[in-house]
């Protein structure tokens, strides 16, 4: 099979790509380094630093099978304090890929969505029937994309697929920002001889997803016969911890600063994806902080 995966050389995608290729596949790599780690690029695919955000000539989709698109820019409070450039990148560059589909005509896409299109749900654990409220641009954006494959779906026969992500951890996760997945912060912050920082009270609580297990979820997409019209499936453990909780399985040298703008709890219901795509996480979150503690 022939593969494209934008964004390969980010976390999820590089963890894909790898996966992909030991399993015998040709894979392309697009990805403009923006948020990506050259060093993750698999020597074994072929690689196209572009930016997706801008039209192009992406004639590398042509006798393509299947997409993954990943590529994005997956911060929250940044996507507040500066909307377009993450705009660019979540919308116009998912809208460009679509075409390229399109074009060429690509069977299937599938797309990485985001759990953050609940926003601070009142339904716990949250299925894909939830009230949809974004509480950022990024979230709001993601939304579009899943918007976009289903009418390309309806439009063009395009088969897609949207994976709602919820917190993503594992080999390759990012410690570079402060919006960076908490283990990955809290995980620098100990190595730095720093105290863990907790924003709130450390109640909030979230449900954690390992990338090996996201990466399954990402085949299984790609070739499940009950998908395929744009559906949107959660991605979580389905089950939720509180950054107290992990916080304490790393260091006990904890500070707390000021809350920041985020929900209470994100917690999957993961039914969905069990139903259409036989999948359900193996990795358990606090087994692999004991372990990489």
């Amino acid at each position: 099979m022939n593969y494209i995966v934008t964004g390969g050389a980010g976390f999820i995608g590089s963890n894909l790509v790898d996966r992909l290729i030991k399993d015998g596949h040709s894979v392309i790599i697009i990805d403009n380094l923006s948020t990506g780690n050259i060093t993750h690029v698999n020597p074994k695919a072929k690689f196209y630093n572009i930016d997706l955000s801008v039209t192009q000539d992406l004639s590398m989709f042509k006798d393509i099978d299947v997409v993954f698109h990943l590529a994005a820019y997956a911060e929250v409070d940044p996507s507040i304090k500066n909307p377009i450039p993450y705009h660019n990148i979540n919308v116009n560059g998912t809208l460009n890929v679509l075409m390229a589909c399109k074009k060429y005509e690509v069977k299937r896409m599938v797309y990485s969505a985001s759990s953050s299109c609940y926003g601070d749900s009142t339904e716990v654990p949250t299925s894909e029937n939830a009230l949809i409220k974004p509480m950022s641009p990024y979230a709001l954006q993601k939304l579009i994309g899943e918007q976009y494959c289903k009418l390309f779906s309806n439009l063009y026969n395009l088969e897609t697929v949207c994976l709602r992500y919820f917190n993503v951890y594992g080999n390759r996760q990012r410690n570079d920002t402060s919006y960076s997945l908490v283990t990955g912060i809290f995980f620098k912050q100990r190595s730095s001889g720093k105290p863990l920082t907790i924003t709130g009270n450390g109640e909030q609580k979230r449900d954690f997803v390992c990338v090996d297990d996201v990466v399954e979820a990402n085949i299984l997409a790609s070739t499940s016969d009950k998908v395929g019209n744009g559906e949107s499936i959660n991605i979580g453990y389905g089950k939720a911890i509180s950054i107290n909780e992990v916080a304490k399985i790393i260091s006990d040298n904890i500070i707390y600063v000021d809350k920041r703008y985020e929900p209470d709890i994100t917690l999957s219901d993961i039914s969905k994806a069990k139903e259409l795509l036989n999948w359900k996480p193996k990795s358990n979150f606090t087994e692999w902080l004991a372990h990489n503690k």
